[in-house]
């Protein structure tokens, strides 16, 4: 099976080398060439033209796109993936909403089926291989997937329904924004009571408070700017915005999500979008009552 990889970012990458390291045949496209022939060059795979000739010419797409509008770009036009006529499986790995994926779904040419299997974990989860899998498929096409998951991840739960893979992944990801915002504000409470930011942490750490986003990303609360970004505010803000509207849409309450939001929307504005959301700690700092 040849597999084809679009979306060479900062997980997209450890996630290609996973690929070819577990022994599948591999080739790439991006929309920043640069990316893809660095790489190319690295794991010795071939750069694509277009999505369309990549879906000529592989079995198996997986895209690691950062939201619906870079989604769009890939998947429509005529040398869009869709445009392509080999491929029969294209698994959607990104955080993109469950509307945008049922509007995949719908326009897919015939014979290609669209799979969403979003991913719960960090750069380091990538490049380790140890990715949580949210597959919104039932367990029957892991004859076809498992050989891609098993590359890619730790465990793959089958949730047996299209779109429920893309859900969970924003409601997972609401729980981890409310888990950093909180943490920021806990440790900018302990610090003005002058207690010392790594001891403070570790109280955190230690105590039944702990998450294992706060160990993994310790390194960044304690020291953002000694450490390359992994996940930015602006993409937090956007996941928390389309966790609203599909709570919005099911009827569903979510004040804490929505107040998370605010905040991250507010970071946003005083420049704090590209930088790691480990920065909601500095931003709080820096807030006052």
């Amino acid at each position: 099976m040849i597999i084809g990889f679009i979306g060479l970012g900062r997980m997209g990458q450890p996630m290609a080398r996973n690929l070819v390291k577990a022994g599948l045949e591999l080739v790439v496209w991006n929309r920043s060439t640069a990316p893809a022939q660095a790489l190319a060059e690295e794991l010795g795979v071939r750069v694509a033209e277009s999505p369309a000739d990549l879906a000529n010419s592989v079995d198996l797409v997986v895209t690691m796109l950062a939201d619906d509008q870079a989604s769009v770009a890939v998947h429509q036009g005529v040398a869009g993936l869709f445009a392509g006529g080999r491929a029969k499986w294209v698994v959607e790995m990104g955080t993109l909403s469950p509307q945008h994926l049922a509007e995949l779904a719908q326009v897919a040419p015939k014979g290609m089926r669209v799979v969403d299997a979003p991913v719960s974990g960090a750069t380091q989860a990538a490049r380790d291989a140890q990715l949580l899998i949210m597959s919104g498929c039932e367990e029957a096409a892991a004859t076809v997937l498992a050989p891609v998951f098993n590359a890619l991840g730790k465990r793959t739960i089958y949730l047996g329904k299209f779109g429920a893979g893309a859900v969970m992944k924003l409601a997972v990801n609401s729980l981890i924004h409310g888990i950093n915002q909180t943490l920021a504000e806990a440790m900018s409470l302990a610090e003005a009571a002058g207690i010392q930011a790594e001891a403070a942490f570790d109280v955190i750490e230690a105590s039944a408070a702990a998450a294992p986003m706060l160990s993994y990303r310790r390194p960044l609360y304690l020291d953002e700017a000694g450490h390359d970004v992994t996940f930015t505010v602006a993409l937090a803000r956007k996941d928390m915005q389309i966790t609203a509207q599909l709570a919005q849409s099911l009827g569903t309450a979510m004040p804490q999500g929505q107040a998370t939001l605010q905040e991250l929307l507010a970071a946003e504005k005083d420049g704090y979008g590209a930088r790691d959301m480990a920065s909601i700690l500095a931003y709080m700092r820096e807030r006052k009552a």
